[in-house]
């Protein structure tokens, strides 16, 4: 045998070890992503409901990089050597795929091309169309807590130092995650500030999450006091960090304030509350969207018997419950009631399945219908709501009633536009818009 041929038997041997590993490893990536797209389009996880990733084909150069970071799974996924996005219902805005692509390929971006979100008008550094204004947190989009947490910092790092006069530094309107790294992050700076929250303790909408909920998967940074949180974190642990921490911080704060307003006066903004107001040069609104839930429009809403949140599953135990929605927060408020003893418990949701909901979250709403623990109408609005009475529609435009004696309501909350108006500040559509 020639010198020849064995230099190119060894040539090829040497390419089928190196080259044959990536192609098995790219075809069991793509395989994936078939099976992930298959079940995004049967779980409408293929229309994303609010941040989502974007996929530049001329830039991407297919490293697989923006897959591996994703911590909610399958939003990504590898196809003909591209990214592509593959649920992107899935994704909550973690922003990790975009800052790992090594060639800027990806954006988060809001809506689509035919679905709008009303996001307000926001600069790069959280500055809205009226100078002073910041907003940072949920209201802007970012529904994450760790994203809310590293905007309240990083907006309180862009603004001024210290001034010498009469006149705060700042008012932080909100004391959710956003609104307590603000706060954190100004008392290190020495700024003077103080935090209206019209509640009567911090938290934010984090407090009206349902009892034991896993609210955080990694830690985050708070300023001053260093990492906090781990791998898992549930709701009534993370309330009682911050809550130290805003002992230790000794925080200004200011609760059961509901503001109003934020005006112009001067050379200051002034934040208007009943029964109070705040000079300022700037003003951080931190105060989520949840907190005004979109109501359902029909008579009988205003009952007592209707809630749009729950705290405490324990205190409906042996009650008629009828929970109206579809998302994540709908079925967890659902299954945890169920999950009290001589409980019923009925789910009305527009749709034939469940879409946009955690795999987990389907997988354990799944086996509590199947268990009898859940009973789900498909297909059903709610037509009016009487006190001991809920009226449901069907597809065939069919009312019928369902004993209830309590109704909860996971409609979603809506943005406050007419707060935002009157402040002054514009709100955009976004379609497909970053």
């Amino acid at each position: 045998m020639s010198d020849t041929i064995i230099i190119w038997l060894l040539g090829l041997g040497l390419t089928a070890v190196v080259v044959l590993p990536v192609v098995v490893r790219l075809r069991s990536k793509e395989a994936r992503t078939d099976q992930a797209e298959a079940e995004a389009l049967a779980y409408g996880l293929n229309e994303p409901a609010s941040l989502h990733p974007v996929v530049d084909t001329e830039r991407c150069i297919g490293t697989g990089s923006c897959i591996d970071v994703c911590p909610e799974g399958d939003v990504l996924g590898l196809r003909s050597g591209q990214t592509i996005a593959v649920a992107p219902g899935c994704c909550i805005g973690h922003g990790l795929c975009e800052r790992a692509c090594p060639v800027e390929a990806i954006r988060l971006v809001f809506g689509t091309a035919t679905r709008g979100v009303d996001i307000p008008r926001i600069k790069g550094n959280f500055e809205t169309n009226e100078p002073g204004i910041f907003i940072v947190g949920e209201l802007g989009g970012m529904g994450l807590i760790r994203n809310a947490f590293e905007q309240g910092r990083q907006c309180v790092e862009g603004l001024p130092g210290r001034v010498s006069d009469d006149l705060l530094d700042l008012v932080i309107v909100g004391c959710g995650p956003a609104g307590l790294s603000a706060a954190l992050t100004a008392r290190n700076r020495g700024l003077r500030y103080l935090i209206m929250e019209r509640e009567q303790d911090l938290g934010g909408t984090v407090r009206h999450y349902p009892r034991k909920k896993l609210v955080m998967t990694t830690p985050v940074e708070m300023p001053g006091f260093g990492s906090v949180g781990s791998l898992e974190i549930r709701k009534e642990d993370l309330i009682e960090t911050w809550q130290r921490i805003g002992r230790e911080a000794e925080l200004p704060l200011h609760l059961g304030q509901t503001v109003q307003t934020v005006v112009h006066d001067r050379d200051a903004l002034e934040v208007r509350a009943e029964g109070a107001s705040h000079r300022a040069r700037a003003v951080i609104l931190a105060i989520g969207r949840r907190g005004i839930p979109r109501k359902l429009g029909v008579s009988g809403e205003d009952l007592p018997t209707v809630q749009y949140s729950l705290a405490e599953p324990e205190a409906y135990r042996g009650d008629r419950i009828l929970v109206v929605g579809g998302g994540d927060s709908a079925v967890e408020a659902a299954l945890r009631l169920a999950d009290q003893p001589d409980t019923l418990v009925r789910i009305s949701y527009r749709r034939d399945q469940f879409t946009r909901i955690k795999p987990k979250n389907r997988t354990l709403v799944t086996e509590a219908i199947d268990a009898g623990r859940l009973e789900v109408h498909w297909t059903t609005v709610v037509d009016r709501i009487e006190p001991t009475i809920t009226w449901l529609r069907n597809e065939d435009s069919k009312a019928y009633s369902v004993d209830v004696e309590q109704l909860f309501v996971f409609a979603g909350g809506e943005l406050p536009r007419k707060f935002l108006e009157e402040c002054g500040i514009e709100v955009d559509t976004k379609f497909g818009e970053s």
